[in-house]
């Protein structure tokens, strides 16, 4: 229990309000065993869950048509062609399933603290757009994960349609596995990048005209991204990928527009009231 105690920065904190090195250690170390306790216990539920769990992840492989399936099969069953190369690959793909499920459930536990240790070096501002960011950015990478999943099997059609008729495509479970993880992490994180613009922004570190000056390239860039980005390489998915994250960042764009014509013209208003304060009050002339 010693190695769960929480530290206490304001009894080892100097008179400037700092922590000291030992103390930054000791509460990473605190938080580093939260995270790991808490994606032990989301692994467990995921073992004991695996059915449904392997259910939902080979979705969208049981969505491809009929004649990529093994032996071309046209029943309305779900007859998977992924291969188990090994005899003890069963155990270990239920334990991989069980991870990446404990991981997922344990996302709001880890962010968290990964947060609760970086915003004691932000300013009192920044801390209360952080949340806010933090809020947001929960809902936006679900919500590319989800895209990912709906759109992978188009991908995985168009990829397995390149298999000659008298071949029958088996594929790895593994590398399935590992191919549906990649492809929504790499849409829920796409999706947050127009965030990131947002909140930079907001702390004053981007600004619109630099964005607005560039946009052209900001979009050829999103593109290729998306090429590069998104493991299957068809246009489909590019597509699918690269669209919404154009969206995001136009709406992003238009908060930074609004949001710098209201800060500039604070800033002039603050401007001109000290223009008038350094002046001071005018002296009537002695006759």
């Amino acid at each position: 229990m010693a190695l769960l105690k929480r530290s206490t920065p304001t009894a080892a904190s100097d008179d400037d309000g700092r922590m000291s090195l030992m103390d930054h250690i000791r509460e990473l170390r605190n938080r580093i065993v939260k995270i790991i306790l808490g994606i032990v216990v989301g692994t467990i539920v995921g073992f004991i869950f695996f059915d449904p769990i392997w259910d939902f992840m080979t979705g969208p492989f049981c969505r491809l048509p009929s004649n990529l399936r093994l032996g071309n099969s046209t029943s309305t069953d779900c007859n998977l062609n992924l291969v188990v190369g090994s005899v003890t690959g069963g155990i270990f793909i239920n334990l991989k399933v069980a991870f990446m499920f404990g991981l997922v459930v344990a996302a709001p536990i880890w962010l968290y603290q990964v947060w609760a240790f970086v915003t004691p070096g932000l300013y009192r501002n920044e801390k209360k757009y952080s949340y806010t960011f933090l809020g947001l950015a929960v809902p936006l990478f679900l919500a590319g994960s989800a895209l990912a999943y709906l759109t992978m099997d188009k991908g995985l059609s168009l990829l397995l349609g390149f298999v000659p008729e008298n071949a029958v495509p088996l594929i790895d479970v593994n590398d399935y596995l590992s191919f549906l993880m990649l492809m929504l992490v790499i849409f829920g994180v796409s999706f947050l990048l127009p965030l990131l613009m947002a909140f930079l922004n907001i702390i004053g570190v981007l600004r619109f005209a630099a964005v607005a000056k560039h946009q052209r390239m900001v979009i050829f860039l999103m593109f290729v991204f998306a090429a590069i980005a998104t493991p299957s390489q068809d246009p489909f998915t590019m597509l699918a990928l690269a669209m919404p994250m154009i969206a995001l960042f136009y709406l992003a764009l238009a908060f930074m527009y609004f949001r710098d014509r209201r800060q500039d013209a604070l800033d002039a208003q603050r401007a001109r009231a000290l223009e008038e304060e350094l002046d001071g009050p005018s002296v009537p002339a002695d006759d």
